[in-house]
């Protein structure tokens, strides 16, 4: 009998407050057609100033947990991918397991950026497939806001701060395809292109957090091939092709770079979410952002393939098929 990771629910959280186009086109020389134009986004949310990333992780994470309609007496695993903690250390994962009362198991961070849940679905993934976890909570939160740089137009246009969570669940599977649960993932990494995406600070270089710097141009590039071809050599090893996906699930970093790695792929457009006109690139919450957006909408159905995936900073990237 083989052991699945099966997403039994999802959640997702947005603070209150909401930053338009038109709002910030007064603070830096942008205008709403602009910004709609180049990139899909109509708005964003902002954290109050004291609320911080384990606040938008814990609400994201009891909605995925009312979701699935499980208690947090049984998870036993807790990893959280964001850029932005609360502290250098500990990891804001054992601050969000603390407050939602669980006890047992590991917590921890995991820092890949944009593919930060995608990577931390992968090792949720495999400790659940080892026997190392039964039910893991898997949060993707971030604050950009405070990493940003208010006077770029070519950042502070983009991102958003949100969080989205799902919870993972062992269940036994018979190995076919058509299975519930991950089917596959794949990761990777280059740091060569370190310097087209970073923030310019941290604790060992400059004692701050920095600004997003980033080489638009280079991440379009390559965010378009990585995210497609990942997809695409997925579908292959399992046999499949673009034509079983019910559901491209992209980072929603813009409508211009969802739309083309969707077109790379053959897929059709009405198969694609698109969820980054309401929250902008939240970074790592921006995939279970997006999954939330489908699940309030009732567009996934048992047993709807589902491709996830994702490009960022480092350069890292990811990408997930998972069964409905």
């Amino acid at each position: 009998m083989n052991i699945r990771s099966v997403i039994r629910g999802v959640g997702a959280y947005l603070p209150e407050r909401v930053l338009s186009n038109d709002e910030l086109s007064k603070t830096v020389d942008t205008s709403d057609e602009w910004i709609r134009q180049r990139t899909g986004i109509a708005r964003r949310h902002i954290a109050a100033a004291n609320e911080t990333t384990t606040d938008l992780a814990c609400s994201a994470a009891l909605r995925a947990l009312e979701h699935a309609g499980i208690s947090v007496d049984e998870i036993d695993l807790v990893i959280l991918a964001t850029t932005t903690p609360d502290n250098t250390f500990p990891a804001t994962a054992t601050r969000v397991q603390a407050r939602l009362g669980i006890t047992a198991g590991p917590a921890f961070d995991i820092q890949a950026v944009c593919t930060g849940f995608i990577y931390a679905l992968t090792q949720a993934d495999n400790m659940i497939r080892l026997g190392q976890a039964k039910c893991a909570l898997v949060i993707g939160a971030e604050i950009y806001s405070r990493i940003l740089d208010w006077e770029d137009r070519g950042t502070c246009v983009l991102f958003g701060d949100g969080a989205g969570a799902v919870v993972l669940k062992a269940e036994n599977g018979n190995g076919a395809e058509a299975g519930r649960g991950v089917l596959s993932t794949t990761l990777g990494a280059d740091g060569r292109y370190y310097d087209s995406l970073y923030v310019d600070g941290g604790p060992a270089t400059t004692g701050t957090a920095g600004f997003v710097r980033m080489q638009g141009k280079e991440v379009f590039k390559h965010a378009v091939e990585r995210m497609s071809s990942l997809v695409a050599g997925l579908l292959e090893d399992q046999g499949l092709t673009t034509d079983d996906l019910n559901w491209l699930v992209p980072h929603q970093a813009n409508v211009r770079i969802i739309n083309k790695v969707g077109e790379k792929l053959n897929v059709a457009p009405e198969k694609v979410i698109i969820s980054v006109e309401e929250h902008a690139n939240t970074s790592a919450a921006t995939i279970p952002l997006a999954m939330n957006h489908a699940v309030e909408r009732q567009l996934f159905k048992p047993g709807d393939l589902l491709g996830l995936t994702a490009m960022g900073g480092g350069f890292t990237w990811g990408a997930a098929l998972i069964r409905w």
